[in-house]
């Protein structure tokens, strides 16, 4: 199954193609290198040549931004009732990854409809924390967000501001997910929905490496030892490169549905669109269990 996140208006992929996207973020054009993006391209040069940044990659890996114009430190972007700051860093990024927006939508869905007085949600490998404001926005009574990166989370807690949930109960964990997962389990505490993005290589804040391929298993087993039995969703995200919807769709039926038999799991692609050609721009994979 794939999911387009096609309800943006401050955000547009206006064409892509040769290993590069052309994207807009409100009134700003970047163009950024996109490893997805093998199909050739009608190249239209004034189009792709009329940017306000390009991003460069170096042979021997990294790269560097060439700003055409100059730009503000950061920006905000919208996104239906939710606000982001963006900004151009120096691995390429910006801050955001649009297209999860299919997952916010899917989530924000999922905890209006519950019946229960009360919904914990964990968000794992939370980044600046676009999943973290979709749910408190959504009415989660508590939002706990984790990463290792102590200046994602920081971004992360600008983005709760900007969203005005500074007054909502999210808590802001710096910590490897594993580990915290293993200590709420000893605490004792269960949560109605998880939600993780894992890297697909990576460090702890003490040096912890992950692998995504070695520990995909013993996370999503971990996690469900504290799924509340009330719970209302479990969905896993990545963009590891050689890992397939089949693949999440597998691990969740031998790890969730055993647990939880009842409800659905499904996945397959995330994407977004191109306004230009019409066609999609793979943007990563998802898996996804919910009580319905």
């Amino acid at each position: 199954m794939q999911q387009i996140a096609n309800q943006w208006i401050d955000y547009e992929v206006i064409d892509a193609g040769n290993g590069e996207k052309l994207e807009c973020w409100k009134n700003v054009t970047l163009r950024r290198p996109d490893p997805q993006a093998v199909w050739p391209t009608t190249f239209n040069e004034k189009l792709w040549n009329n940017v306000d940044g390009h991003y460069h990659r170096a042979k021997s890996g990294g790269g560097t931004w060439d700003f055409k114009n100059h730009l503000p430190e950061h920006w905000t972007i919208k996104y239906k009732n939710l606000t982001f700051k963006v900004s151009p860093t120096g691995f390429k990024h910006t801050g955001l990854f649009p297209e999860q927006a299919c997952n916010w939508d899917w989530m924000t869905k999922k905890i209006k409809n519950s019946n229960l007085e009360e919904i914990r949600i964990l968000n794992l490998f939370a980044y600046t924390g676009g999943a973290t404001c979709a749910c408190s926005a959504a009415g989660a009574t508590e939002v706990v967000h984790v990463d290792a990166s102590k200046g994602m989370t920081q971004w992360a807690k600008e983005n709760a501001k900007l969203c005005g949930l500074e007054d909502n109960t999210i808590r802001f964990i710096i910590e490897d997910c594993i580990k915290f997962v293993e200590r709420e389990k000893r605490r004792g505490r269960t949560y109605h929905g998880i939600v993780m993005d894992p890297p697909s290589y990576g460090r702890g804040p003490n040096k912890e490496v992950w692998k995504l391929e070695e520990q995909i298993n013993e996370l999503v087993s971990k996690s469900l030892d504290i799924l509340d039995q009330d719970a209302i969703f479990f969905l896993v995200n990545s963009y590891t490169t050689g890992f397939s919807a089949t693949v999440l769709e597998n691990i969740l039926k031998m790890t969730v549905f055993k647990k939880y038999p009842f409800g659905t799991i499904e996945a397959g692609e995330i994407g977004l669109p191109l306004s230009k050609s019409k066609l999609i721009l793979p943007c990563g994979i998802y898996g996804r269990w919910s009580n319905d």
